[in-house]
């Protein structure tokens, strides 16, 4: 929730400004003003305060995360450059794992194996057909169970059952774009989340999610699919209809979440410092678990 403040001491009339709590739209407006070329792009080292966040070891209403945008071509706007990105980024991910357990030997043990070299791409659809009696998050922790480590593809869009994998903003990822089609039945979506498999907690853990953003047409088409085509007339979404900003790719990493994956923890309070019940400190205390105060 953004938080309005005036600003400025001695300035008549004073400044309105807004600490926002998302860096989504700054983003993309930032490229245009950083004057960012094809295949240049920005990482931001974001902190924000989720005040309505509901509180427990995998949340936190503090927020850690690299936030990262990317100018894109129109050809680039495909399923297979958004797994090359995907790819990369995971690699990543991999070589920090490796380099981890040769400088903390205490990591190596069969009880936590290395972290998996790939991720397995699947579809929200395809999650939907092969855990058809499960909810959503029940069949994303069937998922990650079995693979390790998982990138979804397609959140947003209705799927088969007539609801989305998962709500997400019209006005970010493109969730609506065709794709692929297997057995004639047609997929949606440039966009996805990066879950694993966390080994000490035995639950699904997310880590990061992204996509390709939308276009002047699938934002119309989003909005609305949303019922908000009145968000047309605010300015970044007026930069969009009027190719004021370029296309672009981008998403967020959480920080203290991929910290705790790596460092195989089983809480955020752990990597960094937040606020949580006493009753949440007093059960992780039981289990030899310390959050950070």
């Amino acid at each position: 929730t953004p938080v309005d403040f005036p600003a400025g001491l001695g300035i008549s009339p004073r400044l309105e400004v807004q600490v926002v709590q998302a860096a989504t739209k700054w983003k993309r407006w930032a490229l245009k003003q950083f004057g960012c070329d094809v295949g240049e792009g920005l990482y931001t080292d974001m902190r924000a305060i989720r005040k309505d966040y509901f509180l427990d070891h995998d949340h936190s209403s503090y927020v850690d995360q690299w936030d990262w945008e990317k100018v894109v071509t129109p050809d680039q706007r495909n399923l297979e450059y958004l797994k090359e990105v995907v790819k990369r980024i995971w690699k990543v991910i991999k070589g920090c794992d490796t380099l981890l357990r040769k400088e903390f030997p205490a990591l190596n043990t069969d009880k936590y194996p290395p972290i998996p070299d790939e991720l397995k791409f699947v579809h929200a659809e395809e999650i939907l057909a092969m855990y058809l009696d499960l909810p959503r998050k029940q069949r994303e922790t069937a998922l990650v169970k079995e693979f390790s480590a998982v990138f979804i593809v397609g959140i947003g869009a209705v799927l088969k059952d007539g609801y989305p994998h998962e709500m997400r903003a019209a006005d970010y990822d493109d969730w609506i774009t065709p794709t692929v089609t297997n057995d004639g039945e047609q997929f949606y979506g440039l966009n996805g989340d990066i879950l694993v498999w966390n080994p000490v907690t035995q639950r699904r853990h997310e880590l990061s999610s992204m996509g390709l953003r939308v276009t002047k047409e699938t934002l119309v088409k989003q909005l609305e699919i949303s019922q908000q085509t009145h968000f047309l007339q605010m300015p970044y979404h007026k930069m969009i209809m009027n190719d004021q900003i370029p296309l672009s790719i981008g998403g967020g990493i959480g920080q203290s979440r991929l910290y705790g994956y790596l460092l195989r923890k089983a809480a955020l309070g752990e990597c960094s410092v937040g606020v949580w019940p006493e009753e949440l400190h007093k059960v992780c205390e039981q289990h030899n678990i310390h959050l950070l105060r």
